[in-house]
């Protein structure tokens, strides 16, 4: 009786073992109904996104945000776009399905002297022999941000976001960062 004893308590810990170093990932598995979505950038990707034009102007480049915060219904518009609606597609996911429905995302381009925005990752108009594009990249990584551009499947140059660590799935689930959970570059 005895040993049968010793294993049930050898089972009962390895379960809360296991338990415990997924319990993180079994949060974002459960469903938290009426969660949401943000309807404004988080302060942390807002701030950066600040830091972001200013430090880039600082070097000569002007960008302008050219999207932030979406609706699930803007999403869904942007979705449609070389599929049911004439263009070109931009986007591979559904409202709801995207860092920037949950305020998490922005997307940049270059902002030329004449007012001009464009999406040219060769232009070097601070003739510095370094892609202007590029460098704006760096910047954002540095502040944090991961670059649509580093994808294996969709590239998306234009794209910034910061996860926070957080997966499509918590999100949908209704996990949010909080924004002691960021860490500072």
């Amino acid at each position: 009786m005895r040993g049968a004893n010793l294993l049930t308590f050898l089972f009962i810990i390895g379960i809360s073992l296991i338990v415990f170093n997924f319990k993180d990932d079994l949060e974002g598995m459960l469903i938290k109904k009426d969660v949401p979505l943000p309807t404004e950038l988080h302060p942390k990707v807002s701030d950066a996104k600040n830091l972001l034009i200013t430090q880039a102007a600082e070097k000569g480049i002007e960008i302008v945000i050219t999207d932030g915060h979406r609706t699930k219904e803007e999403q869904d518009a942007l979705y449609e776009r070389g599929r049911s609606i004439e263009g070109q597609v931009v986007t591979n996911v559904e409202g709801g399905s995207s860092y920037h429905n949950y305020g998490l995302a922005i997307d940049f381009a270059l902002k030329l002297d004449d007012g001009d925005v464009v999406w040219d990752m060769e232009r070097d108009d601070n003739e510095n022999g370094e892609s202007d594009w590029m460098e704006v990249v760096t910047i954002a990584k540095d502040l944090g941000f991961d670059w649509g551009g580093d994808w294996r499947n969709f590239k998306d140059y234009p794209h910034l976001q910061m996860d926070f660590g957080l997966t499509m799935r918590q999100l949908k689930n209704g996990q949010r960062p909080q924004e002691s959970e960021y860490a500072t570059n």
